[in-house]
């Protein structure tokens, strides 16, 4: 009998071993989520980056040519990031500067501090700006995160 019992008691885990368990594996996961979220953000803001400073390229190429900057449509640009992750525009443009613009979309919209980003030209000079919303209210610090300069 006592060679049963141990056998049977070696067989799997108790329902107080598996309990503890899944809550070991559930403050572990509280724990990394965020952080795993934090670095997908800040891997897929590289898309509104290359899809900004891309659209700064078509645009010294356009004025070169014509009198003033483009919009958009001029330029036969895409109005989404290369893995569509923002929204592109450009917000301004005239013949001394422009704003290009890319705003988060899908997945990416949950990245709260660099929803908005903002390339400003003024022909000489080249901004960078960035923000929860589309008043681009980032302090320096939080800026330089999102455009990771």
């Amino acid at each position: 009998m006592t060679r049963s019992h141990s056998a049977r008691r070696a067989a799997g885990f108790t329902l107080i071993e598996t309990m503890c368990a899944v809550a070991i594996a559930g403050v572990l996961s509280s724990v990394a989520l965020p952080t795993f979220q934090n670095v997908v953000h800040k891997a897929r803001r590289s898309d509104a980056r290359v899809a900004l400073w891309h659209l700064q390229m078509s645009q010294e190429r356009y004025r070169s040519d014509h009198a003033s900057y483009a919009s958009l449509s001029e330029l036969g640009a895409a109005s989404t990031s290369p893995s569509g992750q923002y929204s592109l525009s450009i917000a301004s443009s005239s013949d001394a500067g422009f704003r290009a613009q890319a705003v988060a979309a899908g997945l990416q919209a949950s990245d709260a501090p660099c929803r908005y980003m903002q390339l400003v030209s003024d022909g000489l000079n080249v901004n960078h700006l960035s923000g929860s919303d589309a008043t681009l209210s980032n302090n320096d610090t939080v800026n330089k995160q999102c455009w990771g300069i």
